[in-house]
Order: C-alpha cells, then structure tokens, then sequence
C-alpha cells in the first residue's frame, strides 16, 4: 500500500490540525465535566511512528504495568510500527491496536475504526508520546480518557497543538528520549494542577531494555540465510560478520552518511581483516541503494540481505554478528536489545536524546554548531539542505573505531 508522503503529512498536520485543536480546545473549557477526575485503570500508550522510539519507551510501558497491570495496558501504533511491539512482547497481542496509514481517506477511516476499539475497552488514561503532534493530541482527546498525558507549550514559541492534556507536561531538551518516556508514565500519580509538570527528580536507573535471546530454530533459519547468500565466499565458517546499515528512515534523509563512504569502509574492512565478512542490510524500500553498494565494494565477502529478511530476522543477525555500523535510525536501538557491538552515525540529531541504552553503543558525532537541527520545534522537518554534519565523518575515522571493536571481538 502506498504510504503518504513526510510532507504531505506535514501539512495536514498544520492546516487542518491547528484549526482542529483550537476547536476541541474550546469543547473541552465549554465542558468542564469532560476533565472529570477518575483512578488509572487502563493506560493506552500513543506512538505512531518510529519502531527504534518504541525501544526506547520499553521501561516506559513496564512502569505502566506496575501501575495499571499487564492486561491494562494498551498501545496504538501506525501497523508498519508494529513488528517491534510484538518483538518486545511486553504487553499482550490484543492490546496492540494498529491503524493503516495508505492514503489520506483510508487513514481517516482506519483511525476512527482504531477509536471505536479504544472506547470499547474503556481507556481512562491516555500517554501522549509523540513531540507536539497535533494527530496524537487530537487522537488522545477524541479517545474518551479522562486522564490525558503529553506535552504542552506553555508560554515558549513551539508547535501549536491547543489545550487538550490534562497533565500538561513541560518539554525539557536535557532529558534522553528514554527517560522523558518514563516521565511521562510516573505524571499519572502526580498532581495535575502543578504548572509546569512534573517537579520531581527523576531516576536514571529506570532506564532498562529486555535482551533478545533467538530459538535454535531461529538461528539455525537465519545462518541458513547466511551461508547461501555466502556461497560464493571461501572459508565462510571462519569469517566474522560485520553489518552496514546505509540507509535511513525516509522522513529524514538527511541521517545518511554517503553511499560512498560505505562502500570505502566496507572494502578497507575487508582488506585489513581476513576473517571478516560484510552483510549490508536494509528494508525493502531500501534493497535497490543496498545492492549497488555491495556491487561497488566487488567482493564475494560482501552480500546483501536488504528486504530478504523480517524484523525479527535481522535481531537474530544482530545476536549473531560480531559488529554493525549504522546511520543514526532505527537498527541502532534494534541492536542493543542484542549483545552486538554497534557503531551509531549522528548528525542532524543528537545523541544526548536519541542514543540507544545500551554499553555496547557508541556514538561518532561532529557536534557542530547547527546541531542538532532535527527537532521538536521543526516538527523533525530541518531546513538543512547540506549535511556536513555527516559529511564531517571520515572513513577512517569510522575504522579507528571499528578497528578497535573488531580487536576486542
């Protein structure tokens, strides 16, 4: 099905959310009832977009279920979203309720179905994990919770999105993703009436990610996968893999390091370490850029497996490779639900945020003035129309690390 372009997104957000806000703002101070005090006992997480931030609201929703209970507690997610939800299988099947992006009608119609499911089951408590998304706001009003939680403007100049949480929560840029995601969850149990919420201290160590451990089925699948792909390549059983991950979310092209690149580090890589074997991975979208990087790094050591493997798939590749280098997106918090070692490209956002929990990360970033240039007040939609940020990355300053980590393996 074909999904609806970034920016197309973009603009029904503005033109058709603001106006929607201000008039649910105003049903909402007409109604006063509609504010009524209730007890949690039902929690439905809102988080459309973005499988590697679902990751990292994993402690999030494991608070969420000592609060409310495991069968409380529900997530609404786009359907493409929803592989990694049912990875982490932190809470139940049924409670993932998924709705169909396609064209504009048929989200509008997949949308209002999701709600009539929502108001079924009865929700009280809705958590707004989407960064002044005017959809999620309106979404987490329409679905019927007395208790509504997620991020309010206040007096700063950020995205419009009217007065529709009842916990209004204040952005702060010095929280990681993770922790903020926590946050949220803990404002249920605070008193709404503080402006702004939340003023307690917060607890680092709440940061937590489940590992993923493959069945012997699983892994004998994907190294069947593996060794056909190599079959071609000599000594394959000697060989330790190391993944290239060169692409990224299209909403944000501008994560990518160059093709280029890729293909220099992948030869120097394979030139420098006998035993090594590169695997460039990718979804399908993406099958096309992949190939033609393993064509350019011309060797029978390097293959692609780009959309020829599920999500699952590629975890049980993270358990069984020794190293993967990614542009900052998703497989780089797919990853650290593995013991992987894994290299994260920054550039346009910042790893003080977006960083994967995990201690066998690391991060190469410029840290340059205009960066991070990605963010909440753009919408995620920067002005930036050349990268240097990523430019800035060398080959080798990328093999210094990788060199190190291959050492240590």
């Amino acid at each position: 099905m074909q999904q609806m372009n970034p920016n197309t997104i973009k603009k029904i957000d503005y033109w058709l959310g603001q106006p929607i806000c201000f008039f649910l703002t105003v049903i909402r101070k007409i109604f006063p009832f509609l504010m009524k005090k209730t007890d949690v006992r039902r929690i439905l997480f809102l988080k459309f977009i973005e499988q590697g931030a679902t990751v990292l609201a994993y402690g999030a929703i494991k608070r969420a279920i000592e609060i409310a209970g495991k069968e409380n507690v529900y997530f609404c997610v786009f359907e493409k979203n929803r592989p990694i939800l049912d990875i982490l299988d932190v809470i139940p099947q049924e409670n993932i309720i998924t709705i169909q992006e396609g064209n504009f009608f048929s989200f509008l119609s997949s949308a209002f179905s999701s709600l009539i499911k929502i108001r079924k089951v009865k929700t009280d408590t809705v958590i707004d994990m989407e960064f002044f998304s005017r959809a999620s706001a309106i979404f987490s009003f329409l679905c019927g919770a007395k208790i509504r939680v997620g991020l309010h403007r206040f007096t700063s100049e950020l995205p419009y999105r009217g007065d529709l949480m009842t916990h209004r929560i204040q952005y702060n840029t010095y929280l990681h993703t993770s922790l903020f995601y926590n946050l949220l969850v803990e404002a249920i149990l605070q008193n709404p009436a503080e402006i702004p919420m939340m003023k307690i201290k917060y607890n680092i160590s709440s940061l937590s990610i489940p590992y993923f451990i493959p069945s012997e089925a699983e892994k004998n699948a994907v190294n069947a996968k593996i060794e056909n792909a190599f079959s071609a390549a000599p000594d394959f059983n000697n060989g330790c893999i190391v993944l290239l991950n060169p692409n990224a979310s299209d909403m944000l092209p501008l994560r990518k390091w160059e093709p280029d690149k890729f293909v220099e580090l992948g030869k120097k890589i394979l030139s420098e370490n006998k035993n090594a074997r590169i695997v460039i991975t990718g979804a399908p979208s993406e099958q096309p850029s992949a190939e033609e990087i393993c064509k350019s790094i011309d060797s029978p050591k390097a293959v692609s497996l780009a959309g020829k493997t599920t999500l699952r798939e590629i975890l049980v590749l993270y358990y069984l490779s020794a190293l993967l280098i990614t542009n900052d997106s998703g497989p780089g918090h797919f990853a650290s639900l593995t013991k992987i070692k894994t290299i994260i490209l920054f550039g346009p956002e910042t790893p003080k945020l977006f960083s994967p929990v995990s201690p066998n990360a690391h991060v190469i970033w410029k840290e340059l003035a205009c960066s991070p240039c990605v963010n909440v007040f753009n919408h995620r939609f920067s002005p930036c129309s050349n990268n240097i940020c990523m430019q800035s990355i060398s080959v080798d300053e990328v093999y210094a690390v990788v060199r190190k980590l291959l050492e240590k393996t």
